[in-house]
């Protein structure tokens, strides 16, 4: 496989709609099952006017297209998407790195219990499952898993 230079950076206004579209695909490709109650447009706008300004959201870019977007504020991963063609290339680890360097004292997280794949993910790198809900806090009413990681899980 060949080798690309990715770095992480803060998004800038004209990156919204490369990043809502990376967004959809990569919440689509994880979870084809899930049913949002937001629209495309809805998503484009929230990454524009929330998203976007926000001082948090952290992209990684390949080149001048962001290919990866992180959002952790408040010792919490909100957001974490790797767009379809990049997955698997380092990219989330990398991301998950960036999370624990803003919050070396720890970090925790929602995913959804059908998630598998990001189950694994963050459990091979170091968070613990700590909390199981029905997923009556959540918009899509969907069963989820509140994850743990703090410094001495790795």
């Amino acid at each position: 496989m060949p080798q690309f230079e990715w770095t992480f950076c803060r998004a800038e206004a004209g990156d919204a709609p490369a990043i809502a579209t990376l967004f959809l695909a990569a919440r689509t490709a994880a979870m084809p099952w899930l049913v949002s109650p937001h629209s495309d447009d809805d998503a484009h706008r929230w990454v524009a006017e929330v998203l976007v300004p926000s001082s948090t959201l952290q992209i990684a870019r390949l080149g001048e297209a962001p290919i990866a977007m992180l959002v952790v504020a408040n010792g919490w991963i909100d957001h974490l998407y790797v767009a379809p063609p990049w997955q698997g290339r380092g990219i989330g680890s990398q991301a998950v790195e960036v999370a624990k360097a803003m919050f070396p004292t720890g970090l925790e997280l929602w995913t959804f219990q059908r998630n598998d794949a990001a189950r694994r993910f963050y459990e091979r790198r170091g968070f613990l499952p700590v909390e199981f809900t029905d997923g009556v806090g959540n918009e899509e009413r969907e069963p989820d898993v509140r994850y743990v990681w703090s410094p001495g899980s790795r």
